[in-house]
């Protein structure tokens, strides 16, 4: 299984999300635990359009993560 970093950021009403692995594979909710599982499927959506192209699919760049507290 292979895992791709995603980022969530916030809006004016809801939730955005983006992987800087997959360009132009984004969600949207209302919530992260929605914007997380929208995301989700639309990662499996764009890798399995990316195979019927015949296009390579991109090994994650991203290897950690984490938090940082800015005071």
């Amino acid at each position: 299984m292979t895992n791709y970093v995603i980022l969530v950021e916030r809006s004016d009403d809801g939730f955005g999300a983006w992987c800087p692995d997959l360009p132009g594979c984004v969600a949207l909710g209302d919530s992260v635990a929605e914007t997380v599982s929208e995301m989700g499927e639309a990662i499996r959506f764009h890798l399995e359009g990316m195979r019927a192209e015949g296009l390579p699919v991109p090994e994650p760049s991203t290897v950690t993560s984490a938090l940082v507290e800015a005071a």
